[in-house]
């Protein structure tokens, strides 16, 4: 116990060390202004209605719980974003310890357990989950899911309906946080197979507690049986969201993202994932989405994972945690991995978040098992572990710093990504934000270049472009997005701000009534 403590207090103090600069970071622009400031019903904290609301809405997706832990935020430290941060990160360091204690506990191995849970804590790819406000369905979900699985393990020691209650209740509650923990059931499967050893075929692969009670065969069906209710709720859970997100206009439809494209684009993005967890370089917050594939690269992204899988195939009936890392990566990436385009990312950071730990494993049991073979010194397998976690704090301290503001992050992305339109609109709106419209104008200008028909840039162009002075070409820009988009309410209001401007009072008139109309038609 002593030993856990000491463990526990450890990981808290590191990774408040390298976290905690987030207590000076703002908002930034994309998704934090629709999930807090201006989102009427987070911004005015607790209400009865604003309750209400957080359970019937199915904007931005149903997460009844991230809504009302946004509104908590609110009600008890405002709109100041240092004390939203923090419990991002409050929640980063629970998962953490949750994680340790939960592999500890299922296997019985305290220090490899510990190791994977620094892993967890430290990465540079859990940044965005943590950093970003709007992120906090990542962080919250992964605690529910926790929780879940340390109920499962538990139940799992002693099988009884006391027991198996709070695995139905912490999943449902995750669900209601983040729907992408649906793959939760099939993940407590891979743990009755290792390290928990309910098939009754893992048993010496798994460094059991002396106090561990025995763990008895069961048999194949009732193992799925017993995840039946908790595969009801993720069904139930995957509707709501697909209708959401098509309530949103989020889902791509075939035609314009062929299942042959997404297949590829899931087996790049799965080889890239990897890759970044070796090497967590060239990080964004935005990955496009490009419809134009290399036809060798995705064979290149194929090949590796046949090999990975052939090799796990082959070796994990000796090292179960090969099979079952593996696994648990490709399961519990599929929710997100693009086979049901939502949005136009490829992939993102903070998907990354829960599926690593099965990558996590694979790693950290292989190179204990390695160690082992081989015949190397525990001073040579302790140094390279903290070498290691040094090399990851030291990028994630740096990682942070990118997201400092909208302008840092964006500015960032921008040098990773390349000419991408939507990159350079939210550049330029962050620099607009900071009264640079000079340098906002020239990325909306180029933002028009890479998309011509990028009609909220022409609208952004002619905001920045009236905060300039140079009306003429500011109603040029508001007149174009209004032919692309003849319903533009705002556009039409701004518009008419620069014919008052000008003198061209009637012009103005004209703009304001129909934005008025618009507005009114729309029950705004």
């Amino acid at each position: 116990m002593k030993q856990k403590i000491f463990v526990c207090l450890a990981l808290v103090l590191v990774t408040v060390a390298v976290y905690g600069r987030v207590a000076g970071h703002d908002f930034i622009g994309l998704d934090d202004p629709a999930y807090v400031f201006e989102n009427p019903h987070v911004s005015s904290g607790l209400t009865l209605a604003n309750i209400r609301w957080a359970f019937v809405s199915t904007d931005l997706n149903w997460h009844p719980l991230t809504w009302l832990s946004h509104m908590a935020d609110v009600q008890l430290f405002g709109l100041a974003p240092a004390a939203h941060h923090l419990i991002n990160l409050l929640f980063h360091l629970l998962n953490t310890i949750l994680l340790f204690l939960l592999l500890s506990r299922a296997t019985g191995a305290s220090l490899k357990s510990a190791f994977v849970a620094a892993l967890f804590a430290l990465h540079p790819m859990h940044v965005e989950s943590v950093a970003w406000v709007a992120e906090r369905k990542d962080v919250l979900s992964t605690f529910l899911g926790f929780l879940s699985l340390l109920a499962y393990v538990r139940y799992a020691e002693r099988p009884a309906a006391g027991r198996y209650l709070p695995v139905f209740l912490f999943f449902a509650l995750g669900l209601m946080a983040k729907p992408m923990l649906v793959t939760l059931p099939f993940a407590m499967l891979l743990l009755d197979y290792w390290p928990l050893d309910r098939t009754g075929v893992t048993r010496s692969a798994v460094d059991v507690l002396p106090d561990a009670p025995p763990r008895l065969a069961v048999p194949p069906r009732r193992l799925l049986v017993e995840k039946v209710p908790l595969l009801l709720l993720a069904a139930g859970s995957s509707a709501i969201t697909l209708v959401a997100q098509h309530h949103g206009g989020a889902v791509s439809p075939l035609q314009v993202t062929p299942l042959v494209f997404r297949v590829s684009n899931a087996l790049l993005a799965y080889a890239k994932y990897i890759a970044k967890m070796l090497w967590p370089a060239d990080l964004a917050i935005i990955y496009p989405l490009r419809l134009h594939l290399a036809t060798g690269s995705v064979v290149a992204a194929g090949v590796l994972l046949l090999a990975i899988s052939w090799g796990v195939a082959r070796w994990g009936r000796r090292f179960p945690y090969l099979p079952v890392g593996w696994l648990f990566f490709l399961v519990t990436l599929v929710p997100v991995i693009g086979l049901v385009q939502v949005g136009d990312q490829s992939m993102a950071d903070r998907y990354s978040y829960v599926p690593y730990i099965g990558l996590f494993l694979m790693a950290t049991w292989g190179a204990a098992d390695l160690a082992v073979c081989f015949r190397w010194r525990r001073s040579l397998v302790g140094g390279a572990a903290i070498a290691i976690l040094v090399f990851l704090a030291v990028s994630t301290h740096r990682r942070l710093g990118d997201w400092r503001n909208s302008v840092t992050i964006f500015s960032q992305a921008v040098k990773v990504v390349g000419d991408y339109h939507i990159t350079h609109n939210h550049l330029g709106l962050a620099l607009a934000g900071q009264r640079d419209f000079t340098a906002a104008a020239d990325h909306f200008r180029t933002a028009i270049r890479l998309k011509p028909d990028f009609t909220i840039a022409r609208y952004n162009l002619g905001l920045a472009l009236a905060n300039m002075g140079k009306q003429d070409e500011a109603l040029e820009n508001f007149s174009a997005a209004i032919a692309d988009k003849p319903d533009y309410a705002d556009a039409y209001f701004n518009r008419a701000l620069v014919y008052e401007k000008l003198g061209r009072y009637d012009r103005a008139i004209d703009d304001l009534l129909k934005a008025l109309g618009i507005t009114s038609g729309r029950g705004e």
